[in-house]
Parts: C-alpha cells; sequence; structure tokens
C-alpha cells in the first residue's frame, strides 16, 4: 500500500523517491523497519520537510487550523492509514501510522496530533468496531477529507471515565443524548465524533455506550475553540472546545457495539491513542535536539563553539538518550499493542519530550524564550503530551497495576 501513497506523493512536488534523508541511518531507525513502514517514514518525512516546517510557525503564531496541509495528507492518503482499502484507507499497520506521527510531529506538532487522534481515536475505531453500515457513513467520507473526533472527556469526568454524566435514553428506534463533552479536538472543523455515554449512571462503567454523532445534528452545539496556558497557546494551530448535546437524536443504528460495552472500547481505543500521542512527543522532543543541535554548531559562547562547551555537550547527550528510549519505548507499543506497553510509552515518550524541550531553552539561552525562534515553541508543545489523552500520573499507575498483575501480586 506504501507503492499507492507514493505514486499520490509525486503529484504533491516531493521529489520523492530521491529525496535525501534528513538523517543518518540510527536517526531513522530503519533497523527496525519493514520496507512498507520505512517507506511511509520517508514519505511523511520529505511532506515535513516541504510543506510542514516552513509553515509551522506561521500556523503557531496566527492559530490557523492546517486546512491545506491535512487536504495534501489526505491525498496522501494518510487520513485514512490503518483503514481497510475497500473504505478508501490504505490497509497500514500500527507502526507505519506511529512513525508517520513522529515525523509529522517533527515538523508541526499541530498537524501531527490533529492526524493522530483522527486516524487512532477515530478512523480506527469505526474501522474495527463499526457494522458496514456504519462505515459508509462514518467512515468512507473521513479517509476523504473529513475529519473525525473522540469525545469521552467531560468537566467532571476526565481520568474517571466511570464518572460520565451524558446520558442516553433508549426512544423507540432512536437514541437520545443529552450531557456536555470538554476538550474536543477538531470539534469546531470536524463533521463527526466519537461520543460515549451513559445508559445507566448507577451501572457506572457498566453503563457506558458507544455512540457515532454527526456534528452538524440537530441539538448539537460546538463551544468556542479553549485558549490553552495563557496567552502562549501550545498546539495553536488545532482546535479544541465543549460539544453540548441537547437531547440529540439519532438511529440506533448509530450506536457502536452494545449497551455497557463503551467502557471497553474506551479503553481500547485509548491504548491506542496512547501510542499515537507518545509518537506525537517523540517527534516534538527530536524538533527539539535538532533545534538544539544547529544552534549549538553556530552559537560561540567563552570563544568556543557551543558543542565545545563540555555543559552544553552534556546537554545535548541527555537529549539524544530521552529521544531514543522514548521511541524505542514507543515503536515496541505500537508492535505490541497493550495497556502496559502504551501507557508505559505515553509517560516516558511525554516526560522526555518535556525535559528534552527544556534543555533546548536552556542551550538556547534568552533566545530560547523568544517566538522569533522554534525552541518556545516546542516547549509549549511538549508539555501538552503529558496531559491529553490520560496524564502521566494515570499512566504510571497503568503501568505498575499489570507489572503487580503480571507477577500475580494484586
Amino acid at each position: 500500500m506504501a507503492s499507492g501513497a507514493l505514486l499520490k506523493s509525486t503529484r504533491l512536488g516531493l521529489s520523492w523517491p530521491g529525496a535525501k534523508a534528513v538523517a543518518s541511518q540510527c536517526r531513522t531507525f530503519t533497523s527496525q523497519l519493514t520496507e512498507q513502514q520505512k517507506s511511509i517514514q520517508e514519505l511523511a518525512r520529505t511532506f515535513t520537510n516541504e510543506h510542514l516546517k516552513p509553515n509551522a510557525s506561521r500556523l503557531d503564531l496566527q492559530g490557523r487550523y492546517p486546512f491545506e496541509q491535512l487536504k495534501q495528507l489526505t491525498k496522501l492518503g494518510l487520513m485514512g492509514a490503518n483503514v481497510d482499502e475497500e473504505y478508501g484507507g490504505l490497509g497500514l499497520d500500527y507502526l507505519s501510522l506511529t512513525v508517520a506521527i513522529e515525523e509529522l510531529s517533527r515538523g508541526c506538532a499541530s498537524t501531527g496530533m490533529i492526524l493522530s487522534i483522527h486516524n487512532f481515536l477515530y478512523a480506527n475505531l469505526v474501522n474495527e468496531r463499526g457494522t458496514p453500515e456504519q462505515k459508509e457513513k462514518f467512515l468512507c467520507d473521513f479517509t476523504k477529507g473529513s475529519i473525525g473526533c473522540f469525545a469521552l472527556s467531560e468537566p467532571d469526568a476526565g481520568s474517571d471515565v466511570a464518572n460520565i454524566k451524558t446520558i442516553a435514553k433508549s426512544d423507540g428506534d432512536h437514541w437520545i443524548l443529552s450531557g456536555k463533552k470538554s476538550w474536543v479536538t477538531s470539534a469546531i472543523e470536524g463533521s463527526a465524533t466519537v461520543v460515549f455515554a451513559t445508559v445507566n449512571p448507577e451501572l457506572r462503567h457498566k453503563g457506558i455506550a458507544c455512540f457515532l454523532v454527526p456534528l452538524d445534528a440537530e441539538g448539537v452545539f460546538r463551544g468556542k475553540k479553549e485558549p490553552l496556558m495563557g496567552v502562549s497557546v501550545s498546539y495553536r494551530a488545532a482546535t479544541a472546545c465543549d460539544i453540548t448535546l441537547d437531547e440529540v437524536r439519532i438511529p440506533k443504528s448509530y450506536m457502536v457495539g452494545e449497551p455497557g460495552e463503551g467502557f471497553r472500547i474506551a479503553m481500547e481505543q485509548l491504548d491506542q491513542g496512547r501510542i499515537g500521542i507518545a509518537a506525537h512527543a517523540v517527534g516534538i522532543a527530536q524538533a527539539a535536539l535538532d533545534t538544539a543541535m544547529e544552534y549549538a554548531k553556530e552559537r560561540e559562547a567563552f570563544g568556543k563553539i557551543l558543542t565545545r562547551l563540555p555543559s552544553v555537550k552534556d546537554r545535548l547527550t541527555d537529549m539524544c538518550i530521552l529521544v531514543e528510549t522514548a521511541r524505542l519505548l514507543t515503536y515496541r507499543a505500537a508492535t505490541h499493542v497493550c495497556t502496559k506497553n502504551s501507557a508505559m510509552a505515553k509517560y516516558v515518550a511525554g516526560r522526555n519530550a518535556a525535559a528534552v524541550a527544556d534543555h533546548c531553552v536552556q542551550i538556547m539561552g534568552g533566545r530560547g524564550l523568544s517566538t522569533n525562534y522554534n525552541a518556545e515553541r516546542h516547549f509549549r508543545d511538549a508539555r501538552g503530551t503529558q496531559i491529553y489523552g490520560g496524564v502521566t500520573d494515570i499512566q504510571k499507575r497503568l503501568v505498575g497495576h499489570y507489572l503487580l498483575k503480571e507477577h500475580g501480586a494484586l
């Protein structure tokens, strides 16, 4: 399937396949990838260098959603990377999507995040769980440019998913949904969303069900774009907002699975979603390392190039180790999908990305704080990877739980 994407890439002027690799053999991690996965990695890398890196700062400063970039990624097939071919996807494996998200996030964290959530949390769910009828309505157009969303969190139910208050009431051949969802990425631009609601609040997690909801349905109200981190917004080119569901009436056929299966479906998707977030974090960390290295190779202090100073060399070394550690865990999680692996990858990748970005700012000094340089953007973007998709505290608890379970200590 990579060959189809490569043929499409020529229409975008990506100079494929003769594009020069940006990094060394070690940087590309090719020893762990199949030929198809290497092709997808190189495709995403070339796209990033030619279409994302030159525009990332402008999109970030203007807070402009990357419509044009997503349109081009749709032509490459990456908005349906894991989706079956019969529904317009490329039919790739999770690792192929993971390396693509990493490369795209290296150039523009907002674009990488949008693609990650659209694929891992929306398109993959419909592809793997949806009925043929659901796929026709909620999947085919979403490999051709429509954006899908994932509405799980609520004002009083973030990490505590069992505390969901959104209600789904049965009414003949329909469900009626009422409630409020928070932090729904791309909801302003999206066409449909996965919604988790309870059919019986007393059952807690056993009463949760999963629904597919068109965002133009009567009773769906999208809030304003959420401002994050004060003036210094992270992922400024992406959007997130609340969604209010005011007695939204949808056909019974829009439920995914059965009543009570929603919690398990949500947890399974979050296992995938964490892999995407980890890949996103690795890409941001790599961008921060690249930025610091390029600066340190040119900047002089105390009569020496910065790379000759022991303190700077030590920081760059630490950054390299942090990036590679996160990459190894993320690729492992993508090839052996389970809660422990995905939680460990997200925990380490998010934490390491924040540390690498901090080193980058420190190496660049005053310039690291200036919006004229990329370091402060990497710093903001890295911090977000420790929050969305499940905070690091929860990831650590998950790893500990499954570790003890494996050893019969629970």
